[in-house]
């Protein structure tokens, strides 16, 4: 199905760009293509992908800033420089892999989400 829409919207957009039919038959297409962007089923579509967007966006930073403040708290911990700058290191490492860990589970979510949008 995803395959069909993108050729039918290559078609439109190829004939669109390369037609000597004119403004009228460009403003014939245009109105269209908004009524059918306007229609029921697509802005449900755009309305989830919209809502995963922000989940997503937000998700990542409140991870990225409870990761820097271990981080932080790890490098202000009692004891001498170096268990302060292996605590800082491990807590660094540890919070990389959280970032990454959420960044690949939103994508997946997106993924999803646009899989089940071609369906």
């Amino acid at each position: 199905m995803r395959g069909k829409i993108g050729i039918a919207v290559g078609l439109a957009a190829g004939y669109v760009l390369g037609a000597r039919a004119g403004r009228g038959r460009y403003e014939q297409i245009k109105e269209k293509a908004q009524q059918v962007w306007e229609l029921d089923p697509v802005q449900k579509q755009v309305g989830k992908v919209t809502e995963l967007g922000k989940s997503a966006a937000l998700a990542v930073p409140s991870v990225v800033w409870d990761s820097a403040k271990k981080v932080a708290k790890a490098a202000g911990k009692k004891g001498s420089a170096g268990e302060k700058l292996d605590a800082t290191i491990a807590e660094g490492e540890k919070a990389a892999s959280d970032v990454r860990k959420a960044a690949e589970r939103d994508a997946r979510k997106v993924a999803d989400a646009s899989a089940a949008a071609d369906s």
